[in-house]
């Protein structure tokens, strides 16, 4: 009978096997989101990695070879303020990242974002 994988072990498959001239930046900013709140967690959706605290906030788009690209699906994200959202989607933001020197300076900006969506979140629990 076949090992069934975690969540998390399938997010680290999926990135061992992924080819991408950023995969080293991809994973940075996984290492980011993950590390900004205790209470998030990883799963692949829509054939890539998502991440969620109660609902689904943040997925990677993996398609596009010339930048990292983060869709932001939680309608919580247009009440953030950041300048790293783009769009003026009613229910989405996008986030892009060109190489590893802007996933770094800019790795304090995406926790806090991370956090806010956290907040909002525990905030409408109560």
């Amino acid at each position: 009978m076949p090992i069934k994988l975690t969540d998390a072990e399938k997010v680290n498959a999926y990135m061992l096997a992924l080819e991408h001239p950023l995969k080293a930046e991809m994973e940075a900013v996984r290492q980011i989101i993950k590390a900004a709140s205790p209470k998030i967690q990883e799963r692949i959706k829509w054939n890539a990695p998502s991440y969620y605290y109660i609902e689904d906030l943040v997925t990677f788009n993996a398609r596009p070879a010339k930048h990292v690209h983060l869709v932001f699906h939680h309608p919580f994200i247009v009440q953030i303020q950041s300048e790293l959202l783009e769009g003026d989607y009613k229910d989405r933001r996008m986030t892009y990242f060109r190489n590893m020197e802007e996933v770094q300076e800019k790795a304090v900006e995406l926790s806090g974002i991370i956090n806010q969506l956290v907040q909002h979140l525990d905030a409408a629990a109560k």
